[in-house]
């Protein structure tokens, strides 16, 4: 290792690095143009090159760079390589400031189109990192060309970044403002450490409730994802980074995945196959990336196999992407995505089969993770099995993505980095999230809210004083946030209540161990109410991929069962019988099938895995402090046999009549459908309640009757709220193809707006609504929007407020 001292700027750290060329054969690059093979980074002439020039367009510098590299410098472009090949990063804790540069040499000159940097460490050792790496590219390298710098940020950034609620959580917000402020947040706190490329948003959706894996996206409908993919992509791109070039047109590379259709896989199993024809795949799975992805400078392929063609060698990607849709940026494998086809699909038996089939068939790069198979490019052109074509195509996406971000200017971290962390700004944009996405599911009777001076509230569970987070979080981020045990806390002696908190576990998350439950009787019966906190866990990403750990959702943590897991039932069981009022709150990634729960208490609050601010928010809610105005982005099934339970089932899959059932006693009531159980869901897609109560009246479509070749139509409602307490109201716009050449969605969710009202206050809310969103893929394999009518309703997917007719002729 080769020790370098603390100076007081990171940024001119490696002044002192030499410069020049590196010996590489160059292997097709042209020696007739207007550079020289022995200075490709310079011109004849003495003029600036235009891959230099900040001034010139972006075409025009990707036209100039691409002649000038080797085919090694271009296959080098498509791998990526990873900060630990010149830092020790083992340790999150350690901040020395070292570098191995016989690593920095190997990994920046053989894999250096982009590098994974997603670890948790000092933030002055992840800048140091990053600059050295750069520092090289831009210094030590032939032309100079720097990297995407990568990293997570899901639901926050991961090195020590604000954390907030998961992807699913954030869909049952339905705030697309929100979305793109929270996209903000992760885009400053990552871009002053060096960061340029993130992978998010997660476009999966939630139709297969066992695969684990639905909390990292925002729910079951096409049309939400969509808007709100699009609004997080432009939250973390819009604008620019310091210093850029004048062409410039983002300050991150956004990452949509996983292209596509990965949500769905065959047992709810983790990359297992998907199953499906070209109708359902451009109807359901490809809507959401066409709203979100087309300004997104990069886009990432799924790791499974739809109808049969592996994701990463799916020639439809190309089609799909580049020619029909025009995709100009950068396309990316998962990690270790195009082994599969040798290990896991079975298409390849070699790994140049593999590079073969993904770069030709997908036209994208590789991540980590695997064997590198890309490494075997250089010598299959050389022996003129691969057509160099193919490898210039891609590269030329990269470049683009790399000239967008204008990073050939300005690769660097910035020196005031420290300024843009973990800001008030951020905590404020925090509080907002946190708050918006718990969903009030029941609330018989009006329990809740509770009274700020009920006397003492018993919160158990093993919940109640736990920090739960999605997963793609960093390790040991939970101490950043507030539990709900201290929230409740926080929150009373805030709002100089004398309500005391008595507290007792009761369980496990993952036991059926119920020693504890006497304890947790007896603090409910000596409080005035009890809140019994259950759910769902998953882990950060360095115990979640640790041996003998355990989690419920998650990367690779499928389930077959949607119910609680140990004892959690039997303890909510146990506090009910206690004859004190009881509220459930459930904390979880996905949804939790237990009918018994929604049949028997009194109030379930939803609270998908939360930020920071959870713990806190909880509490707001609970006492009214905050209205409630989440919605389910996600249906609730009964339980696992009765899925899948989506609100958009194509006409004719969810008959209605006589359903089964397994009574309060025992007894069995036998039905058709189901013989003893019921189709429909425990709650639907867009349900949520509020502490207020708001009423629809005036609906009105405009206009009513339209040519099929309009843009859009506009559907007006006005929304009254006739309860005692302000609160948000998510109008919800849906449609149905009354009649249609194939089978359509007995539903489609086409539009959506959340509104603040006042007590006694109406407002007339206005939704837009593109009428390419009611088309059809037809006999013909084409889009069409066919003549005929169609219902429009206000309301949820379960219970319509309003309706009416559209016409299209």
């Amino acid at each position: 290792m080769v020790r370098s001292r603390k100076i007081f700027s990171l940024l001119t750290l490696l002044s002192s690095l030499s410069h020049g060329a590196n010996a590489r054969e160059l292997f097709g690059v042209r020696d007739d143009l207007h550079f020289s093979l022995g200075a490709r980074q310079a011109n004849k002439d003495g003029s600036v090159p235009a891959y230099k020039d900040p001034n010139a367009s972006i075409e025009d510098r990707i036209d100039d760079l691409l002649p000038r590299m080797s085919l090694e410098e271009k296959v080098a472009q498509l791998i990526q390589g990873d900060i630990n090949g010149w830092m020790d990063m083992s340790n999150p804790l350690d901040n020395t400031l070292t570098h191995n540069e016989s690593g920095l040499d190997h990994m920046l000159n053989t894999r250096a189109g982009s590098i994974w940097a997603g670890y948790q460490t000092p933030w002055e050792k992840f800048v140091y990192a990053i600059t050295v790496g750069q520092k090289y590219l831009m210094e030590n390298t032939t032309l100079g060309i720097p990297a995407l710098i990568q990293s997570e940020g899901l639901h926050g950034f991961t090195n020590n970044g604000t954390i907030f609620p998961s992807p699913i959580g954030l869909g049952a917000s339905f705030d697309s403002q929100l979305i793109h402020d929270i996209a903000d947040v992760v885009a400053k706190e990552a871009e002053g450490l060096g960061i340029n490329h993130i992978f998010a948003p997660v476009l999966d959706l939630a139709r297969e409730l066992r695969w684990g894996r639905i909390e990292e996206g925002f729910g079951e409908s096409p049309y939400l994802t969509g808007e709100l993919g699009y609004a997080y992509v432009h939250g973390l791109q819009d604008g620019s980074r310091r210093n850029a070039s004048t062409t410039a047109t983002a300050r991150m590379a956004a990452t949509c995945k996983h292209f596509a259709a990965f949500g769905s896989p065959q047992g709810g199993l983790n990359i297992a196959q998907v199953s499906g024809g070209e109708r359902e795949l451009r109807t359901t799975y490809l809507p959401p990336f066409k709203r979100a992805c087309l300004d997104a400078l990069s886009i990432m392929t799924a790791y499974s196999s739809y109808d049969g063609i592996p994701a990463v060698a799916n020639h439809l990607s190309v089609v799909q992407l580049r020619k029909e849709w025009g995709y100009k940026y950068w396309v990316t494998c998962d990690a270790g995505s195009i082994d599969l086809q040798i290990s896991t699909h079975f298409t390849c038996d070699t790994r140049e089969c593999a590079a073969k089939a993904a770069l030709e068939n997908g036209l994208s790069g590789e991540m980590g993770g695997g064997t590198y198979t890309y490494e075997t490019l250089t010598q299959q052109v050389k022996d003129g099995r691969v057509d160099v074509k193919f490898i210039d195509e891609t590269v030329k996406y990269l470049l683009r993505t790399k000239f967008s971000l204008g990073l050939f200017e300005n690769p660097f971290p910035y020196a005031d980095y420290l300024s843009t962390l973990r800001t008030p700004a951020s905590h404020a944009v925090l509080q907002r999230a946190d708050r918006e996405t718990i969903v009030l599911l029941e609330n018989k009777n009006n329990v809740l809210p509770l009274s700020k001076d009920i006397g003492s509230i018993a919160l158990i569970g093993p919940q109640a004083n736990r920090v739960s987070f999605g997963d793609y979080v960093f390790f040991n981020a939970t101490h950043n946030a507030i539990s709900p045990l201290e929230g409740f806390r926080q929150h009373l002696l805030g709002i100089s209540s004398s309500t005391k908190v008595n507290f007792a576990q009761g369980t496990e998350l993952w036991s059926n161990d119920q020693a504890g439950f006497p304890e947790a009787v007896k603090t409910a019966q000596n409080s005035d109410v009890a809140i019994v906190m259950v759910g769902t866990w998953t882990l950060d990403q360095t115990l979640l991929w640790t041996p003998g750990t355990n989690a419920t959702t998650g990367e690779a943590r499928d389930q077959s069962d949607l119910g609680l897991v140990g004892a959690q039932l039997e303890l909510v069981k146990a506090i009910q019988s206690t004859g004190k009022p009881t509220i459930v709150v459930y904390v979880t990634g996905k949804p939790v099938a237990e009918p018994w729960i929604k049949d028997n208490v009194d109030a379930i609050v939803h609270q998908f895995y939360p930020g920071e601010y959870g713990g806190r928010a909880l509490a707001e809610i609970i006492f009214g402090d905050v209205n409630p105005s989440g919605r389910l982005s996600v249906s609730v099934p009964r339980d696992v046999g009765t899925t899948p339970i989506f609100y958009n089932y194509l006409k004719g899959s969810r008959p209605s009549g006589n359903p089964g059932a397994i009574l309060g006693d025992g007894a069995l009531h036998f039905g058709n459908q189901y013989v003893l159980n019921n189709p429909s869901p425990l709650w639907g897609f867009g349900h949520g309640l509020s502490y207020t109560t708001f009423e629809y009246s005036n609906l009105e479509v405009s206009p009513s009757n339209v040519d099929g070749t309009a843009d859009s139509i506009s559907v007006s409602v006005t929304i009254t709220n006739t309860g005692s307490r302000s609160g948000k109201e998510v109008v919800q716009v849906y449609a149905t193809d009354d009649r249609s050449s194939v089978v359509t969605p007995n539903q489609e969710l086409v539009g959506f707006s959340k509104v603040d009202i006042d007590p006694g206050k109406s407002e007339k809310v206005t939704i837009g609504v593109k009428l390419h969103d009611l088309g059809l893929w037809s006999r013909d394999n084409e889009w069409v929007v066919e003549p005929g009518t169609f219902t429009i309703k206000v309301g949820t997917s379960d219970q319509t407020y309003q309706n009416a007719t559209l016409t299209v002729t």
